[in-house]
């Protein structure tokens, strides 16, 4: 976004602008946040641009147990419910799994027992070589396309924690086989699929990530849902053969 654009988003003259932006003019706390809103900068980072200008945060940070979240909390469970017999999963800013449905459960055969104890990571039960990174026929693409999610995320919000889990994902060894990410897709045309081979055969799955439209609180901005639906009907057919075998 140019000055310019960003000034009329933000309703201010490019002129103040250009002065915050030199330090001749100190922000006000609603002009920062203003600015913030059009930006697209996450709450966290909000608060500590506030901090850095001698302002208190302004988004509360609370545990997801917490009682004043208990309406996002079963939200989120009727969502991964709702998702049956498709794998479904709730992750938090540091791919920490939250919460996972029935179906996703059921696909973590032949995973290694210690990257199942909590709190698990999301980013390494899939690329660790003990993980599902056997197991995942695309696995050179699928990598590539996680590595390149992470990357973004931590240019928006420089977070260390994630900086020192992308340098871990980058060191793993690769499944023997794994080869190279193609440059570009000419089958899936528009997304990256995720596939996973199973004593039934490759599951074939397309993924989706819902977030909270309106949050105010920085746990719940954080939240993000992976949800992934069967991307051919023999996936789907395979999966409510599996949740039928489960009842």
């Amino acid at each position: 976004m140019s000055q310019l654009d960003l000034a009329c988003e933000a309703d201010i003259s490019s002129r103040h602008l250009s002065f915050l932006e030199t330090g001749r003019s100190l922000p006000s706390r609603e002009m920062i946040t203003r600015l913030a809103e059009q930006l697209g900068i996450p709450l966290r980072e909000r608060n500590v641009m506030l901090v850095a200008a001698g302002y208190a945060p302004v988004f509360p940070e609370r545990p997801l147990e917490d009682p004043a979240l208990r309406a996002a909390r079963e939200a989120v469970g009727l969502v991964l419910k709702g998702h049956e017999p498709y794998p479904a999963l709730a992750i938090d800013r540091h791919w920490t799994l939250a919460a996972a449905n029935e179906a996703a459960t059921r696909l973590l055969a032949g995973v290694d027992a210690s990257l199942l104890q909590p709190p698990i990571n999301v980013l390494r039960l899939s690329l660790h070589p003990e993980g599902l990174a056997p197991q995942i026929a695309n696995f050179a693409e699928w990598r590539s396309h996680l590595l390149a999610r992470l990357r973004q995320q931590i240019e928006l919000t420089a977070d260390h924690s994630l900086t020192e889990l992308l340098q871990e994902l980058s060191d793993y060894r690769l499944p023997e086989g794994a080869g190279k990410p193609p440059p570009e897709r000419e089958t899936a045309g528009v997304v990256v699929p995720f596939q996973l081979i199973t004593e039934g055969g490759i599951l074939s799955f397309i993924s989706t990530t819902t977030v909270f439209g309106t949050p105010v609180d920085v746990t719940l901005s954080e939240l993000a849902i992976e949800s992934f639906f069967p991307a051919d009907p023999a996936t789907a057919k395979a999966l409510r053969r599996l949740a039928d075998e489960h009842v």
